[in-house]
């Protein structure tokens, strides 16, 4: 397969040679398309490139790191190689600006190419590299989508994805972090279903919702007698999870003494009921998960350390919305379908571009289970098929609006994005807009008088 490689250039320059250099290092199985127009540079952008030559030799400084800025917008992956002046600090300023590599350009540039060839066939290397690892993440995706139900083809996920599958088949207990909402027993699940005792089951416990005693029945169960009301031998968590994986959350919030009933669990792979005698073997796996600072809490002494490095053979950081952004509308969408396909009624709807924005602005503090529930609540709440910032709750936020305004144009310029929203999902119908917007027929056409809004929208 040839490879693509879009140069920015003069195509008239005097550096031909370079670009036999580049046909020569590819052993003429290359895509070369050259610009000299930063316009068309980035509505080329749209390709998919896997390389990217810039030539500020030719172009001079005047383009500073914009360029390498804007392509990084495109893509944030792709290799980035620029030709500079012969000057050490602007070679620095380009790849500190995210260039992975330069040629430094002079007087003997052309002579300077023929000891370029073996970085030459480095960077078509890295091309094949890529190519290999845009493949195997693909492959990861698809995998993590069919297997585990997990979406996401962000680095930080597939990450996380990674760590399942090498951990799934080791019969250690796993440790997984995150904040609320990130999807925890998510991977907890996808564990235990990659794992060797996947026909055997998951047992889940909050351990969050108990106090100290009623913790240590649920989990280790109690003998008849033991407490009152115990009228009956009952068994435990663990028991129950015999030969598969009982899955502790909110494993921050245990009590530094029961802790210690955890860790000998752990450690030996026994215990007793509660008010038993006996001592029982279990042989399950154990996958603790938390929101809570564990590092921090060792420092304070409120979480055993012992316990810890027991329960993190590897550790599993699920990261927040927030920092996966590129996720977000694969997340948005999959949600939609799931919830469209469990109520046909609501087949057909689509997130508008004024509700993605706003989406995209929003930081997501409960994480991926406050998405969903953003997801569901407005296509339930929507009466048309166009869903809006208004339906998911959120709305523009106004700086973006009006960039620099004061308080009266940004009030003004929020008031009529809500009214222009309200017509266009009202099919303007102003009776309509009125009620979508809790307003009455009066103050609606006040408003749609006093913003000049016309009939086109």
């Amino acid at each position: 397969m040839p490879k693509r490689i879009l140069i920015y250039d003069d195509p008239n320059s005097s550096l031909s040679g370079f670009l036999e250099a580049v046909d020569s290092a590819t052993q003429g199985k290359s895509k070369i398309c050259v610009t000299e127009s930063e316009s068309e540079l980035c509505d080329m952008m749209a390709h998919d490139w896997e390389l990217v030559i810039l030539d500020y030799g030719a172009h001079g400084r005047k383009h500073s790191t914009d360029t390498i800025e804007r392509i990084r917008r495109y893509d944030a992956d792709v290799p980035i190689v620029t030709i500079v002046p012969s000057d050490q600090t602007i070679s620095r300023l380009y790849q500190d600006a995210g260039a992975a590599d330069t040629l430094l350009y002079g007087p003997d540039f052309e002579d300077l190419l023929a000891s370029q060839v073996q970085k030459l066939k480095h960077w078509m290397a890295l091309i094949e590299r890529n190519r290999s690892l845009k493949t195997a993440n693909a492959e990861l995706h698809q995998r993590a989508l069919a297997r585990y139900q997990m979406v996401g083809s962000s680095p930080q996920m597939l990450e996380v994805i990674r760590k399942i599958e090498r951990v799934a088949a080791i019969p250690r207990p796993v440790l997984i972090t995150g904040e609320r909402g990130t999807g925890k027993e998510l991977v907890a699940r996808a564990i235990h279903n990659a794992g060797c005792s996947h026909d055997r089951p998951m047992i889940v416990v909050n351990c969050a919702a108990f106090s100290d005693e009623l913790l240590e029945s649920e989990l280790f169960g109690h003998e008849k007698g033991a407490f009152t009301g115990a009228a009956n031998r009952s068994k435990g968590k663990f028991e129950m999870a015999h030969g598969g994986s009982l899955f502790l959350d909110e494993i921050g919030h245990m009590s530094h003494a029961f802790q210690k009933k955890i860790l000998r669990v752990v450690e030996y792979g026994t215990y007793r009921r509660v008010g038993g005698q006996e001592e029982l073997r279990v042989e399950t796996r154990i996958i603790a998960a938390t929101n809570a600072n564990l590092a921090e809490r060792m420092k304070q002494g409120t979480f055993l350390s012992d316990l810890y490095d027991r329960l993190a053979f590897e550790v599993i950081a699920v990261p927040p919305l927030r920092e996966r952004t590129g996720d977000l509308m694969h997340l948005a969408q999959y949600f939609m379908d799931r919830f469209m396909d469990e109520v046909p009624a609501f087949q057909g709807k689509f997130l508008s571009d004024s509700a993605i924005d706003a989406m995209k602005e929003y930081p997501f503090p409960g994480n991926v289970r406050e998405l969903k529930n953003i997801i569901e609540r407005a296509v339930y709440r929507d009466t048309t098929n166009e869903i809006t910032p208004t339906d998911i709750g959120l709305v523009p936020r106004m700086e973006d609006m009006v960039p620099g305004g004061d308080f009266k144009e940004r009030v003004a310029a929020f008031e009529q994005r809500l009214v222009q929203d309200a017509m266009k999902k009202c099919k303007h119908n102003q009776t309509e807009a009125a009620k979508y917007l809790g307003l009455s027929y009066h103050q609606f056409r006040y408003y749609w008088q006093k913003y000049g809004v016309d009939g086109s929208l």
